[in-house]
């Protein structure tokens, strides 16, 4: 392999800088305000049950709309839906910091979710033109290691400012970020490749996708809240309906918001539903872990802090090192070897409280923190 062909020059390191601020920002603010929503309910004199919107309405618009901005990435170019996205961002993080009310602070956050969705569509699109093929593994590795570590570290990130100021500083920090993600990505990002072929972003399809996974959304929230049974089954025949529909639709486009017709290739249906077990049983052990280590084995809010670390600082190691290695081998072996690791670092944590109990030190992070870098590689 030559150098010019594996060389960077400049210009694709600051480009690579942009797109990176700009993903770190938009994961980080899906988990930054999980540890402030008790001092959010309490200034705002709302019920725990309506503070948590101001996360859910976040992590909703995204998932309504996340294919869409992706469609219109490839209709209008990624350059601009994501100079478009940081620029929503940071202006809703300015209107979040300056919020005085619980609806102002929950439609700003409806607002940066639109804009954390135009970074997030096109990121991926973004790293495969400013790597070269050769090594792209390596932009990859480097691009979920971001993910992983701004997703893990934002509890430990929250508390750190919360400590110092108040729950308004959450948003202000985005807001020089963004700006500087913004100017570097306007000066260096690279433009799409011309396409022979251009076609019209459809609308239909956008509404019944946003409404399919809302529903969806909704409906999963209302079982593990243990709503009324007649709205969840209006909810799920609603989705049945749309989502069947939707379906449909993509099915006979020859453009689709979702491709469905992929997922009749076996490899790539696979790899999809590994990614999603994968990507769901590590944010289940990210959520349910400072539950677990306070109201279980009884750790401090410092302890656990202090306990979690090491997650996303052996990610920041080891996910360069598994793009490197994805170069050589196979990606399903490398990721299936991750996530065969990860369980067992989840099945030792279900042994902690014995082992705890027989004053034995436990070594389970290991296991965890390395899959959490080789499961989160391309198995495709």
């Amino acid at each position: 392999m030559s150098k010019e062909k594996t060389a960077f020059i400049p210009k694709q390191y600051f480009a690579v800088v942009a797109v990176l601020l700009a993903i770190m920002m938009s994961v980080l603010d899906g988990t930054i305000m999980n540890i402030a929503l008790p001092t959010l309910a309490h200034d705002f004199d709302v019920t725990p049950s309506n503070a948590i919107w101001i996360v859910n309405a976040y992590q909703l618009v995204i998932t309504m709309t996340l294919l869409s901005f992706a469609s219109l990435g490839d209709i209008y170019g990624y350059r601009r839906i994501f100079l478009t996205g940081i620029s929503i961002f940071a202006g809703a993080s300015l209107a979040c910091a300056l919020s005085d009310s619980f609806w102002m602070l929950t439609v700003s956050r409806i607002i940066q979710g639109f804009g954390a969705a135009c970074v997030m569509s096109v990121n991926t699109a973004l790293i495969r033109l400013i790597y070269p093929p050769q090594i792209l593994g390596r932009g990859m590795g480097v691009n979920a290691m971001v993910v992983a570590v701004s997703a893990a570290a934002g509890p430990s990130i929250a508390g750190s400012i919360l400590a110092l100021g108040s729950w308004h500083w959450l948003f202000v920090i985005n807001i020089p970020l963004g700006l500087a993600a913004l100017v570097i990505g306007h000066r260096f990002l690279p433009h799409n490749p011309a396409s022979d072929t251009k076609h019209k972003f459809d609308k239909i399809s956008a509404i019944a996708n946003a409404l399919t996974f809302g529903l969806l959304i909704y409906t999963l929230e209302g079982f593990a809240h243990a709503e009324n049974r007649k709205f969840i089954a209006i909810q799920l025949v609603l989705l049945i309906i749309i989502g069947t529909y939707f379906i449909r639709r993509q099915l006979k486009e020859t453009t689709p918001i979702l491709p469905v017709d992929l997922l009749k290739i076996p490899i790539f249906a696979l790899s999809i539903g590994t990614s999603i077990t994968s990507f769901t049983a590590q944010m289940l052990a990210m959520v349910s872990l400072p539950f677990f280590m306070q109201n279980i084995l009884g750790y401090s809010a410092v302890q656990i802090g202090l306990l979690l670390t090491p997650w996303p600082l052996a990610t920041i190691l080891t996910a360069p090192l598994a793009g490197r290695l994805v170069e050589k081998v196979h990606p399903g072996l490398l990721g299936g070897i991750g996530m065969a690791i990860f369980a067992t670092g989840l099945f030792t944590l279900y042994l902690l409280p014995p082992i705890r109990q027989n004053g034995i030190s436990s070594g389970e992070w290991h296991s965890v923190v390395w899959a959490s870098g080789c499961s989160r590689r391309p198995i495709m």
